[in-house]
């Protein structure tokens, strides 16, 4: 296994990425991702940064394994404190692949930064984005109760 590649252990609710330490790596992995289960959801802590390459291909790598059994998904942005253009774009990327596989993805808690993005590049008429965890999970429910 290489530095950058994403540590997935899905033990009894956890998944973790985390940051390598090695020194002589110029591919640091500079993302750290924790999922737990929150009723029939997993929600994805991210920590750290979203760019172009190695952090977006460990996100795209997490929710691709963990989603199609789980169904159900919030990714929350509290703690990402930068993201790039090839950051966005997998974020789209997973968005469409969990809405065209039937899958609920939503994302939340991004820092004012990080909606302002959302709003500025118009992400938010495409991803659904929401102010907190709670928020994004009742509309989950919602949503589920809505189509029932």
């Amino acid at each position: 296994m290489k530095p950058e590649d994403p540590v997935v252990s899905l033990g009894p609710g956890i998944a973790r990425t985390p940051a390598t330490d090695d020194k002589t790596s110029d591919k640091r992995l500079q993302l750290t991702l924790e999922a737990g289960q929150i009723g029939s959801a997993v929600v994805l802590h991210c920590q750290g940064r979203i760019i172009f390459h190695s952090e977006a291909q460990a996100i795209s790598a997490i929710v691709a394994e963990v989603l199609p059994s789980a169904a159900r998904m919030v990714v929350d942005l509290s703690g990402i404190d930068l993201i790039d253009s090839g950051g966005l774009g997998e974020l789209v990327l997973i968005h469409m692949w969990a809405e065209a596989a039937g899958h609920k993805l939503k994302f939340a808690s991004p820092r004012k930064s990080l909606r302002n993005l959302f709003e500025i590049t118009n992400l938010v008429s495409v991803l659904d984005v929401y102010g907190s965890v709670p928020e994004a999970m009742t509309a989950m429910v919602q949503e589920e109760i809505h189509s029932s």
